[in-house]
């Protein structure tokens, strides 16, 4: 009698206790919330409001704070728009071609046998170089590709060639890309590695099984799949060119790119009149930049389809 009647009273007891109270549901729900605070705060203050800003000051007129297309104009007159230009090829250039390599270099690691520590020498190294930059990077080069560089010196002893005697300094869009292809690669590096993990070994065995040989396997299979996570990581390199500032600006902040016509507008060049001219090419970089990353994260998505 007594065992059935606690059998009786056990599920309601337990049943009680599983419901929780209104109360206590929505203090589960203010604490979710809560833990988003920071990282809302850290967005708003780090995103919004400079870029709220920055659209502001592109439209406003520097003496009168009225509204006017002046700035707009000048950015894209002829005394800016080839900085831009300059900024696109050398941020396409940037991305397309490291791109290319960082795969081939994440594949090779990716099937490797006996690889793991290989690969993981690799990824250390890699985030250690994609995240290495700025004037520590610009030194570097100039150390060893400048006229009276290591490297340079060595080439000369070697081939009895002197390279900056044809064409090539590091001081124009060209020696820019040489120094940003440093970390450039690594970056892709790190960043294709998951998709080429996500790559079932299955899918391979089913196409050689239906006599497949290894080119069609990436014609039709895995190459398709791949496809968007390569190009959603060719978009990633090509925001990381365009937004670089610090490397180019201490190899010449001579060179025509937007982001050093930006530093020198902030620094206090600029014409009486013009001093939000920095603005609209800012906006200007905020949208390209913006439309890239909407790009990306479709592409992203497409390919985690396939890829979980």
């Amino acid at each position: 009698m007594a065992g059935s009647a606690a059998q009786a009273v056990a599920p309601e007891a337990l049943t009680s206790g599983a419901r929780p109270s209104r109360v206590s549901t929505s203090l589960r729900r203010s604490l979710r919330w809560l833990g988003v605070v920071p990282f809302g705060v850290y967005v708003a203050l780090g995103l919004i409001v400079p870029t709220i800003a920055i659209a502001i000051g592109a439209f406003q007129n520097t003496s009168t704070g009225a509204w006017t297309l002046d700035n707009i104009k000048l950015a894209t007159g002829a005394d800016y728009l080839p900085g831009l230009r300059n900024s696109v090829l050398l941020s396409i250039a940037s991305a397309v071609v490291p791109g290319i390599f960082g795969l081939l270099i994440a594949y090779a690691i990716h099937t490797a046998k006996r690889g793991k520590l290989l690969r993981q020498i690799v990824v250390t190294a890699s985030g250690v170089f994609a995240n290495f930059g700025g004037v520590p990077l610009a030194f570097l080069f100039i150390a060893t590709l400048s006229t009276t560089g290591v490297v340079t010196g060595w080439i000369t002893d070697l081939t009895h060639v002197k390279i900056w005697n044809h064409g090539f300094t590091l001081y124009d869009p060209l020696g820019i890309f040489v120094v940003y292809m440093y970390f450039q690669i690594p970056l892709m590096v790190l960043v294709i590695l998951p998709a080429l993990e996500g790559l079932r070994p299955a899918w391979r065995e089913a196409a050689h099984n239906m006599g497949a040989r290894t080119w069609q396997y990436w014609r039709y299979v895995g190459g398709p799949v791949l496809f968007p996570a390569f190009l959603g990581c060719v978009l990633l390199l090509f925001g990381s060119a365009f937004s670089a500032y610090a490397t180019a600006e201490a190899l010449d902040n001579t060179i025509a790119l937007t982001p050093i016509q930006i530093g020198a507008l902030e620094n206090g060049n600029v014409l009486a009149g013009q001093e939000h001219t920095g603005y609209a090419l800012g906006l200007f970089m905020v949208i390209i930049i913006a439309v890239v990353m909407i790009i990306y994260t479709i592409l992203q998505r497409r390919a985690a389809r396939w890829l979980r």
